[in-house]
């Protein structure tokens, strides 16, 4: 379809992503959000006409995240937790060419904020429990249902929240799967879908330059915002070394042998490259990134600030969290602090397993010829908090992409937008785990 006109028929799917989407649950971070309470609103409503008994947490006014269990066959089972957050970045309307909270069917996409980051798999869950539920029937194992808040300020008021304040919502659960994994990416004409077996580590840090104040048209040396701007400077600058993880490893090697490289020939920057689309995630992972992404300086354009701030995002490999903030405070430089305003875990798991089993041999009945290769996430995801109570996390949104879709530039992006068909996809794969796994 070429106009912004819905078809006739959506699936279930698609449906609620949309509805999910006019939601505008965004968050600007550092307490600052619209709340996700209208959304969780929904979901628990969806919930309860399930015949589930969903229970809805408020960590602060606006903030809230729903729950649910859902009884499987198999009670000598772990329990399996299934969660998504219900919370977006800012969009500005200006730079999209449809509206951001629309949810707009146009040219077999859902277009919209949350489209793929990730109101999408919100989606997926329910769709799939409707499935399961609505036709008699019950998934092999408990189910617990996370739809949380938060999540891109790094779950405080979400995720964290519920761990820290109330563990038992996750009794008998070992495992989880939720979002950034299970999609497809194409290697050289041959499709592979990236299972997420582990993400990096977060380091939030806010700069604090000191100077002195003074008059706009003065000399000045001891002036704030020059500090300030040398030392973002050398950090955004900075060039880290690459580093492997085993996970990272063994991506690399598989992707390699795929399109015919030699790994030992490469380096391993090259074989992300090839990857194409997917480069802009396996790159990230090879490394750690220090990204300044916001400043704040001043008030007056003939009157020089006695402090400047920025904030920077450091994603740090699992393990280098200690040795990469000394270094930030080195380049930082003297007259700048270095604060540490959150920090999360960085996590590894095994492409092994059960669950891992189950996960690949559901994405290889519904795409035979396809190949399952794991990845290292560059960002996080609130599995990071579920590990915190010892279960182990994945990421598994399963979706079949277009070849010319550059899917990771979807995350956080203008005019992020999902196939419809790619939901469907999803809907069939996640139901088909959650029966049998």
């Amino acid at each position: 379809m070429s106009d912004a006109q819905e078809p006739t028929e959506l699936d279930l799917t698609a449906e609620i992503a949309r509805d999910l989407i006019r939601f505008d649950t965004t968050n600007y971070g550092e307490g600052r959000s619209n709340g996700e309470t209208e959304a969780a609103e929904y979901v628990e409503a969806h919930l309860r006409r399930l015949g589930l008994e969903p229970q809805m947490f408020e960590a602060a006014p606006g903030r809230t995240s729903v729950v649910a269990r859902v009884p499987g066959r198999n009670s000598s089972k772990p329990a399996l937790v299934v969660h998504g957050h219900l919370d977006v970045v800012p969009a500005d309307p200006a730079n999209w060419s449809v509206d951001p909270f629309g949810g707009v069917i146009k040219d077999g996409l859902l277009w919209g904020r949350g489209a793929v980051d990730m109101k999408n798999m919100d989606a997926m869950i329910l769709a799939s429990v409707d499935d399961i539920l609505t036709s008699g029937r019950q998934p092999e194992r408990e189910l617990v249902l996370g739809f949380l808040a938060d999540e891109e300020a790094g779950g405080i008021e979400g995720s964290h929240y519920l761990v820290e304040n109330h563990p038992e919502l996750f009794d008998g659960a070992t495992e989880a799967i939720s979002e950034v994994g299970g999609y497809s990416i194409d290697l050289d004409g041959q499709r592979a879908y990236l299972l997420q077996t582990g993400e990096k580590a977060l380091v939030w840090v806010r700069l604090i330059a000191r100077g002195t104040a003074g008059h706009g048209s003065q000399v000045n040396r001891d002036n704030a915002v020059t500090r300030l701007a040398g030392a973002i400077a050398r950090i955004g600058s900075q060039e880290w070394p690459v580093h492997l993880t085993d996970t990272t490893r063994s991506l690399l090697d598989r992707v390699a042998a795929i399109i015919g490289m030699d790994a030992k020939q490469l380096a391993p920057d090259e074989i992300a490259i090839a990857t194409g689309t997917a480069a802009k995630f396996i790159q990230a992972t090879l490394r750690t990134t220090t990204n300044p992404t916001l400043l704040k300086a001043g008030y007056k354009h003939n009157v020089i600030p006695d402090t400047a701030e920025a904030l920077v995002d450091i994603r740090v490999l699992p393990g280098e969290e200690d040795a990469v903030l000394e270094r930030v405070r080195e380049l930082a430089g003297d007259g700048v602090e270095v604060v540490v305003v959150h920090q999360d875990v960085g996590l590894e798991n095994p492409f092994g397993g059960p669950l891992v089993e189950a996960m690949v041999q559901k994405l290889k009945h519904h795409d035979p010829e396809a190949e399952v290769l794991p990845y290292l996430l560059s960002g996080g995801t609130d599995n990071k908090a579920l590990s915190l109570i010892g279960i182990t996390g994945y990421g598994f949104a399963p979706l079949q992409l277009p070849a010319s879709l550059d899917f990771p530039s979807m995350f956080h992006g203008v005019d992020e937008r999902v196939p419809l068909d790619a939901l469907v996809f999803g809907r069939r794969v996640l139901t088909d785990l959650l029966l049998d796994y």
